[in-house]
């Protein structure tokens, strides 16, 4: 039982890992690097950096396998495809090379625990081959269910592979001593997968980006934003589940004269913002042409990230309408910490629904429906008092639940129940 982490190896598999900023990634460095911290000698099986660009990291190109320390921690990087065009085919094949290269050469550790971070089937299958040989309990921490996501995101081939994906999903948290889930809304799904549910565990994500506290002026006169502008920002993975077709949309109403809600005390001009990259920037860059009210930006770095988050009017979620359980965008928690209202285009009854209701930072409108989201964001720009509030309570909601410490505590103690069941 793993009372103290000090001299115990733990092995984290999760084939996003810094110095990737975006989705997975950062909660995973920030997981295992807490772990060196408390003393454990801690190993990382990961892929090669290159989220949410679907490009490999230059620093990388080109090599095979790598070995390197950061903050503590070993890091093993494998080679992997990165298919830059999503489809349930080059799906399958980057999950098949991440476990191919996993298998032909694991890490040379012995470890205590191992904890693995899904979406990746491969690194699901590989944490449970390890832990296995290893005679170690084996923890899984279930940040989408890519079963679910393959029928639900609309990929090229979703449908087949998603009862494939299902069962291999299943067959790995089944077998696992604990599962982690990061809303409860993944849990009936994770449950009906045959996991008991006194083995389920809600594990939310935390927030892994710093309060802003720069000039939002300065900011926004340097990104070029007008003050009298209403700015509709979206910052993260420009995927298929997101369906960001509908801010595309949005600020193409919004460029119109006398568009869906134009009315009087509407807020003035609305100017849409899409931040990030993904391998759907290209067709939206394309959808967008002659849409003046839609400015494109690259992803911001660490430092300026949170700073460009507040000096927006309004933070924007969005999913297509058949995602329901499948997935709880990461971008929430930084959207929360930035303290500006978020409008979410989202199926109701969704966990990304319910997880904005109960913030209490922020309201929710049909997905896939522009004129709802235009009307929700001109309403708030016509109330500066409402904004407040809801960006308020963002932060409120933060503090209370979304703590670095807090997140990072309920993952430490999971690993701690995981050995004493294991």
């Amino acid at each position: 039982m793993l009372d103290s982490f000090k001299d115990r190896c733990v092995l984290v598999v999760s084939t996003n890992y810094a110095p990737e900023h975006a989705g997975i990634g950062p909660y995973s460095a920030q997981i295992a690097e807490h772990l060196a911290a408390l003393g454990a000698d801690t190993h990382v099986l990961a892929g090669m950096p290159h989220y949410p660009a679907w490009r490999v990291h230059e620093e990388y190109r080109g090599r095979w396998r790598v070995r390197e320390v950061r903050e503590g921690v070993t890091v093993h990087r494998r080679r992997h495809t990165v298919p830059r065009r999503q489809t349930a085919l080059r799906r399958g094949l980057f999950e098949a090379s991440v476990l191919a290269h996993g298998i032909a050469a694991p890490p040379r550790v012995r470890p205590d625990v191992v904890l693995s971070q899904m979406p990746s089937l491969a690194g699901g299958v590989l944490g449970a081959r390890i832990a296995r040989r290893a005679g170690a309990p084996h923890a899984v921490v279930v940040q989408d269910l890519m079963g679910a996501a393959a029928g639900q995101s609309g990929m090229s081939g979703g449908g087949r592979v998603a009862s494939f994906a299902g069962g291999v999903e299943g067959r790995v948290l089944r077998s696992a001593a604990l599962v982690g889930v990061v809303h409860e809304s993944f849990a009936d799904r994770v449950a009906a997968m045959g996991v008991p549910r006194e083995r389920v565990r809600v594990v939310p994500n935390w927030t892994h980006v710093r309060a802003p506290g720069g000039d939002r002026a300065r900011t926004r006169a340097r990104l070029g934003w007008p003050e009298d502008a209403t700015v509709v920002l979206h910052s993260g993975n420009m995927g298929l589940k997101q369906g960001l077709e509908v801010l595309v949309e949005t600020a193409r109403l919004a460029g119109r004269d006398g568009g869906p809600g134009s009315g009087s005390g509407s807020g003035g001009t609305v100017r849409v913002v899409l931040m990030g990259e993904g391998h759907r920037r290209g067709h939206l860059r394309e959808m967008a042409r002659g849409v003046e009210s839609l400015d494109f930006l690259p992803p911001a770095d660490a430092e300026e990230f949170p700073e460009i988050l507040a000096a927006a009017d309004v933070l924007a979620v969005t999913q297509r309408a058949s995602v329901l359980d499948m997935s709880l965008p990461s971008k929430l928690t930084s959207y929360f910490t930035a303290g500006r209202p978020v409008v979410a285009s989202v199926a109701a009854g969704s966990g990304t629904a319910r997880e904005v209701e109960r913030s209490g930072a922020g309201v929710v409108v049909p997905p896939e429906d522009p004129e709802a989201l235009l009307g929700a964001v001109r309403r708030l720009a016509g109330d500066p008092g409402r904004c407040a509030e809801l960006g308020a309570r963002g932060r409120e909601y933060v503090e209370r639940r979304l703590s670095r410490r807090a997140g990072l505590e309920r993952i430490t103690a999971l690993l701690r129940e995981a050995s004493a069941a294991g």
